[in-house]
């Protein structure tokens, strides 16, 4: 298979992948949007999972901008790899340096271990805030960079939204990006 990235309107919760990324909270203990989706459709082992995997404080199993990786249970990625994006709080906070650490330690994680297809929902633009536009301008810069770094390996990136309004910013961005000098 050839590196390639992709958009997908769809339920993340729905991908047959080796692995999909849950936009999740420092606990791993699930919570809302995909991070809730996500533990629903695996079941309760997935929180056993995460539960087993060691704090590295009180409360926080995955620092913001790190990621993590459990199986999937019942969903039918065959992997769940947990990274927590920052919370908006206007920019000026180095939320754009955390997103970025996201997709880049979910990415390393997934090479470690040979995951070739790998779905991400919009990390942080759910209930913490994070703009669309600038957090798929991100993501895609984030994915382009690594594909770029790692040519050799066999990897399917797919953008997935659930809904619309972020699959066309996802697409715009996309485009954006293939343009000669953007």
């Amino acid at each position: 298979m050839n590196a390639f990235l992709s958009v997908v309107e769809a339920d993340i919760t729905t991908l047959a992948v080796d692995a999909i990324v849950n936009a999740a909270n420092e606990s791993l203990l699930g919570g809302g949007g995909v991070d809730g989706a996500i533990h629903r459709a695996a079941g309760p082992a997935l929180l056993a999972a995460c539960r087993a995997l060691p704090e590295v404080r009180p409360g926080v199993r995955c620092p913001t901008g790190e990621a993590r990786m459990t199986a999937a249970f019942a969903l039918p990625a065959r992997h769940v790899i947990h990274t927590v994006g920052p919370v908006w709080r206007g920019g000026e906070r180095g939320e754009a340096d955390l997103l970025a650490a996201c997709y880049r330690s979910t990415l390393a994680v997934a090479r470690e271990h040979g995951v070739a297809t790998i779905a991400f929902p919009a990390i942080s633009c759910g209930v913490y805030g994070y703009p669309v536009d600038a957090a798929t301008a991100i993501a895609v810069r984030e994915a382009r960079a690594w594909l770029a770094r790692h040519e050799r390996a066999a990897c399917k990136i797919v953008f997935c939204a659930f809904g619309a309004a972020i699959a066309g910013a996802y697409r715009r961005e996309l485009a954006r990006a293939a343009l000669p000098g953007a």
